[in-house]
């Protein structure tokens, strides 16, 4: 449609028939100024029927690069709109038919800097604008941003030297062309060029971009699969260096970028709860980003009870042969339980108690439990359990009978290995948790 006025940065959308561009304010054929004597630029378009009409205007505003994103029917576009975080923000609308359905939506300050960003255009469920502020190579670079749920933006990462250049680099688009490949635009105003500010194309094999390792996740109890709120999240480099650091929301949900490192240390933490800590080659980097990553953590106190007034781990009931201190494969069992709890929280400090029945003699008892208890901690340490997590082992005996199936008192049997029990006491419960 043939004007006398400015129209700029057309953006044509195929489903509606519908094309976007900017263009002068305009009323009854006359440019409309603000009171700064200044005419201002509005969002217009034009149906399939070559009827023009503004789809967004104000007069004190100026709208620029309009894109509309035909999945989520928003109409993007950036404008120096009051209350932004710089000098052009970048914005989106809820359109129906072309029709705009809401008031702007600043896309926040992930995306938006005390700077310009203009030039929004979203490719395959990634957010790509210019900027003049974020850490470029000079002028106005593009930068890509995953979107991620409930309007939220992965940090944005620079496209490169491959694209970018000390000069100015916006109006970036790209389109696949299947068997062609990735084929894309952009302008440029960089030395070598015709004029001032030249198109230029490109086609590669995947998305330009510096490559980043995303994770988003949850972090859950990994006994009940409950979510566990406001973890502290850390990811680290082979160094230890740390690369990012940050928590968990209140539903236990995470989420977290960086450019891509050879292989990382995920570590997470909670009070009460396990450290969770493990590092991944670029392989595997590659396998946990694929989908939603859900940290387990174990809380404490699902692996600890209240026996005989004290704190101790939670094992099951488990037997000895009769007269006799070698583990059986039962014990053994219960006490693989224990291995897993103390190697999740290496800071217990635990005595082993070991208990018989009354029947037999005294002294033989004493010395059945005490062999019981050395031999649950050869166990242990066997396993893999510092030898400075035990403080010390103790057999009771009979001393400690928790019924009145005495020596000379006649009970069933079941009674009697009710007093044959073994405890893995944690001292220090009281001080940690």
């Amino acid at each position: 449609q043939a004007t006398p006025f400015h129209q700029a940065t057309p953006f044509y959308v195929e489903e509606l028939n519908l094309l976007f561009f900017i263009r002068s304010n305009v009323d009854n054929g006359e440019m409309v100024f603000d009171d700064a004597g200044k005419n201002t630029l509005a969002i217009g378009l034009v149906d399939g029927s070559g009827t023009f009409r503004y789809a967004f205007r104000d007069q004190s505003t100026s709208f620029y690069y309009p894109f509309f994103d035909s999945e989520t029917e928003k109409l993007y576009f950036a404008a120096d709109l009051e209350g932004g975080y710089g000098g052009t923000d970048l914005y989106y609308v809820y359109t129906n038919n072309g029709l705009i359905m809401s008031s702007p939506v600043n896309l926040g300050p992930r995306i938006n800097s005390p700077g310009n960003e203009i030039a929004p255009f979203i490719f395959e469920n990634s957010l790509y604008f210019s900027s003049d502020v974020f850490y470029g190579y000079g002028g106005m670079d593009v930068y890509k941003s995953e979107l991620l749920q409930g309007d939220a933006y992965s940090l944005p990462v620079n496209l490169g030297k491959g694209i970018n250049t000390d000069y100015d680099e916006f109006g970036f688009i790209i389109k696949n062309f299947e068997e062609e490949g990735l084929i894309g635009f952009f302008a440029s105003n960089r030395s070598g060029g015709k004029g001032n500010d030249d198109l230029y194309g490109f086609k590669v094999a995947e998305k330009p971009g510096i490559k980043t390792f995303a994770l988003k996740g949850r972090v859950v109890n990994e006994v009940t699969g409950v979510v566990v709120p406001e973890a502290q999240i850390k990811l680290l480099d082979s160094t230890g260096n740390v690369l990012k650091e940050l928590y968990a929301t209140d539903n236990g949900t995470y989420q977290l970028e960086i450019p891509w490192e050879p292989s990382v240390t995920l570590e997470v933490t909670q009070e009460k709860h396990s450290v969770y800590r493990a590092s991944y080659d670029e392989a595997q980097m590659e396998d946990i980003q694929k989908g939603l990553f859900d940290v387990p953590i174990a809380f404490i106190e699902d692996l600890v009870e209240e026996k005989e007034d004290q704190t101790v781990i939670k094992l099951n009931k488990a037997y000895f042969r009769r007269g006799q201190s070698r583990i059986t494969p039962e014990v053994a069992l219960e006490l693989d339980k224990a291995v897993d709890v103390i190697k999740k929280f290496p800071e217990l400090q635990l005595r082993i108690e070991a208990h018989t029945d009354s029947r037999g003699g005294s002294a033989t008892n004493f010395r059945l439990s005490q062999n019981r208890a050395n031999a649950i901690k050869s166990y242990l340490e066997m396993q893999g359990v510092p030898t400075s997590n035990i403080l010390y082992t103790i057999g009771y005996g009979e001393d400690k009978l928790i019924n009145d199936c005495k020596s000379g008192v006649y009970c069933l049997d079941v009674f009697h290995k009710q007093n044959e029990r073994h405890l893995i006491v944690v001292l220090n419960y009281n001080i940690l948790y």
